[in-house]
């Protein structure tokens, strides 16, 4: 069998893939605000730091900031760092939101089908959450206005079957105020 470390295929053919310093696949290309690939010489914008360790409170803050500018897909990897670096009991909560981030990702890149299916598990998500911890306001997100967005979302992109504008839908995480 050929070499499969980084830099080689198994065949022993040079590897074009991007990595890290580690070995570890990574896609160098830039990104729009969506998350999606561009080719290597086009402008992107700045990509989420991975596995940045933050309070919850300045979570909420940075992933609201992020959805606020039409960036789901960022905001998502901010869930998706306090899912991987909080504490077991909170993993469903952050689990949720990140889930709620890449729905709207989803519908705002047009696909209908993945985008509702993952509003509407996020939405369950944060609610059994909410349910199994006793905490319907944690780190001062609404989950019940959260939810209740998703789950209107997922139905008006069924309905409309076209994209939606990441910025103008975001959610408020932490309601009106």
């Amino acid at each position: 069998m050929g070499d499969t470390t980084a830099g080689a295929t198994s065949d022993g053919t040079a590897d074009a893939r991007d990595r890290d310093g580690e070995g570890r696949a990574r896609n160098a290309r830039p990104r729009d605000g969506l998350g999606r690939p561009l080719p290597y010489d086009a402008d992107g914008v700045a990509r989420q730091p991975e596995g940045v360790v933050r309070a919850p409170e300045e979570t909420v803050v940075e992933a609201q900031a992020l959805l606020d500018e039409g960036k789901p897909f960022h905001a998502h990897e901010v869930f998706e760092d306090a899912w991987k670096s909080g504490p077991d009991e909170e993993r469903g909560l952050w689990r949720g939101l990140a889930q709620l981030a890449v729905g709207l990702t989803h519908a705002a890149r047009g696909n209908v089908t993945g985008g509702a299916r993952l509003l509407r598990r996020g939405a369950v998500g944060v609610e059994e959450w909410a349910a199994r911890s006793g905490r319907e306001r944690p780190y001062g997100t609404e989950l019940a206005g959260v939810a209740a967005w998703a789950r209107e979302l997922a139905d008006e992109v069924e309905r409309g079957g076209g994209s939606v504008d990441a910025r103008a839908r975001a959610p408020r995480l932490r309601g009106m105020s």
